[in-house]
């Protein structure tokens, strides 16, 4: 029996590793090994809404936040969102992400989770947590482009990582990036590489979250628009 779009994310998800080195300061969290119920609700989310054989479209982002996907596994979603707009509740954690606020008022205006994840899926170039020290000892998030020797560390398996998503059953033709900064790098990674025939840039929701909250439904709009418009 053919594997199902859910069959192969679980797959990915499951044998996903970084063995790579990394510049000081910097660490790599893996929720599928650290969190065995993360492990459980990737699984549920994606049986529930990948369960066929459908071509879908790729968002992408920058790297999961370690209170988004790098507790749920389920990118641009925390807790919250994951028991409210998809139906399952986390018994380990209860976390809160801004871009999952965005992401999905978005997802509602689109027709609902249900219509939105049978026409797209969303994932990342660097598809686990990154988090650095700071200064004082503490761990905050970071993202891939941070720093240019973390950068140079991570391309390859980013490259790889790309071309394993693509593999699910991707349409190639044009791909939504997340952020003007992470744009910049998917497009030296595709002249590499060759993966997308074109690149559709979006605000990340971080951003609009942060920066632009009272202008927030005019970038609602503007998604809804760029994931509408036919090829």
């Amino acid at each position: 029996m053919p594997k199902t779009f859910a069959d192969k994310v679980i797959d990915f998800n499951r044998h996903l590793h970084y063995l790579g080195k990394l510049p000081e300061g910097f660490q790599v969290l893996n929720p599928y090994l650290d969190n065995p119920e993360t492990m459980e609700v990737m699984q549920q989310f994606y049986h529930k809404y990948y369960n066929d054989s459908k071509q879908r479209r790729f968002i992408v982002g920058i790297n999961p936040s370690r209170h988004g996907a790098g507790v749920t596994g389920v990118p641009f979603t925390d807790t919250k969102r994951l028991e409210s707009a998809c139906g399952f509740k986390m018994q380990s954690a209860n976390t809160h992400e801004v871009s999952s606020v965005f992401m999905y008022e978005m997802i509602a205006e689109y027709g609902g989770a249900k219509n939105f994840y049978q026409d797209f899926y969303i994932n990342s170039p660097f598809p686990l947590a990154i988090i650095r020290q700071t200064k004082t000892g503490k761990w905050i998030n970071a993202n891939y482009y941070d720093d240019s020797i973390l950068f140079e560390m991570v391309k390859d398996f980013m490259i790889l990582s790309l071309k394993k998503h693509i593999s699910l059953g991707l349409d190639t033709s044009e791909v939504f990036v997340l952020g003007k900064k992470n744009a910049a790098f998917i497009q030296k990674l595709n002249k590499e590489a060759k993966l997308f025939e074109g690149l559709i840039i979006l605000e990340h929701p971080r951003y609009i979250q942060q920066y632009k909250s009272k202008e927030k439904q005019l970038y609602i709009d503007k998604y809804i628009l760029a994931l509408n418009n036919p090829k």
